[in-house]
């Protein structure tokens, strides 16, 4: 089924769907989601704690791929309005050798309305030959992806209600292809010693043992080897808390620090790992009880994940992207690419099934942050080439071809 069989716009959905707020609640952007699945025909199901589902069979189920088309729901605070007009000189790098024609603005236009825009015109366009494909919506990417970790049954009491073969996730990539991605844990060094008065060689000083943890932080990672595609992990502390009078040995102190991981290490690993190096750092005479914990979430961490860069979803995807960029008068070097992702993404959920980012917009461009940001946008002819890239991926992965 083409576009025009399926009647579904994928810039005037993504114009509509600016306009809703959805950065506190959900439940209109929702509503209108689940609406149009049912006008299109596409029975969606609302499953999970409100994730959506959708599903196209081929006559033959069982002799082909089951390819799922994820992204999320929710956006940021603050809501930012809906604009259209043409893209402006800090929005026109990279757009089309003819200035960009036009860019829509507002929260979500890139993270990942513009991305949910193409992933429903592959879907609602897919007329699978073999195989089948689920279209899988969550509702909190941006919190704690309660959503995914239920449907992929890593809550408790929950199951894997998807079981794919193969994952597209929805993010601004600007229509290069993603093939990994960092994780992202969270933890808290506690550092316990004794109170004293400060005046007395008394006491076992918790702010004064931050010293030492904090250069097994620095070092933490030295000899580390690099991933083959996300390079090494990183580690940063970015909270001290400790001490409560200023004539009195601190008892307590607490760092907190931000992991950015790589393949394979998993939150249980980091967390008793960086406890080791903390302990072994500490001087003999600090008399300092060391522990380490993880921030506390309802869900699993987002941890980092990585597909063969030369697995035949990735070149599919990729070989899409560039003919729809060519298609809409991008300029060639304008998406096509296969490297990593920028940030954590629910694609953690999915690995290791083989799994790819992918969408129309940036991160960040040239002048700044977009996602996240005042500035977000998506360009239009973006947003076309993405909707065509995912159609012809479908096409291409559960085509009798």
């Amino acid at each position: 089924m083409s576009r025009e069989e399926s009647d579904f716009d994928p810039v005037s959905f993504l114009e509509d769907a600016v306009r809703i707020p959805s950065h506190e609640s959900v439940d209109e952007m929702h509503e209108f989601v689940v609406d149009l699945l049912g006008r299109h025909g596409a029975d969606p199901a609302v499953v999970g704690g409100g994730c959506v589902l959708a599903e196209k069979r081929s006559p033959a189920p069982e002799t082909g791929p089951h390819l799922v088309l994820n992204t999320h729901l929710d956006t940021v605070t603050p809501h930012v309005p809906f604009e259209r007009s043409e893209a402006r000189a800090d929005e026109r790098a990279a757009a089309s050798s003819d200035g960009g024609g036009d860019a829509i603005r507002g929260r979500g236009a890139c993270d990942a309305k513009g991305p949910l825009a193409a992933l429903l015109s592959g879907f609602l366009a897919a007329d699978p030959d073999r195989g089948r494909v689920t279209l899988a919506l969550t509702p909190d990417e941006e919190a704690l992806s309660l959503g995914a970790a239920a449907l992929t049954g890593k809550l408790s009491g929950t199951e894997d209600r998807l079981g794919g073969d193969l994952y597209l996730v929805g993010e601004p990539t600007g229509l290069d292809v993603c093939t990994a991605a960092k994780g992202r844990f969270q933890a808290t060094v506690e550092l316990s010693g004794t109170a004293a008065h400060a005046a007395e060689f008394a006491g076992a000083n918790a702010v004064a043992a931050a010293e030492d943890a904090l250069a097994a932080v620095r070092m933490f990672d030295e000899g580390a080897d690099a991933h083959p595609q996300l390079g090494p992990p990183k580690l940063t502390p970015t909270v001290v808390e400790g001490g409560s009078a200023t004539n009195q040995v601190p008892a307590d102190c607490a760092i907190t620090v931000d992991r950015r991981s790589v393949p394979p290490e998993t939150a249980a690993e980091f967390r008793s790992s960086l406890a080791d190096a903390v302990r072994s750092s500490l001087s003999a005479d600090r008399d300092i009880d060391v522990a380490v914990a993880l921030t506390d979430r309802e869900s699993p961490f987002l941890e980092a994940f990585a597909t063969d860069p030369d697995h035949e979803l990735a070149g599919t995807v990729a070989d899409a992207s560039q003919a729809a960029g060519e298609a809409v008068g991008l300029p060639s070097d304008r998406g096509g690419d296969v490297r990593p992702f920028g940030a954590a993404t629910e694609a953690s959920y999915f690995a290791p099934a083989p799994t790819v980012v992918f969408g129309p917009g940036d991160l960040a461009d040239d002048s700044g942050a977009v996602a996240h940001a005042k500035r977000e946008y998506v360009r239009v002819r973006e947003v076309e080439a993405a909707a065509t890239a995912v159609e012809r991926a479908v096409a291409a992965i559960l085509g009798d071809g």
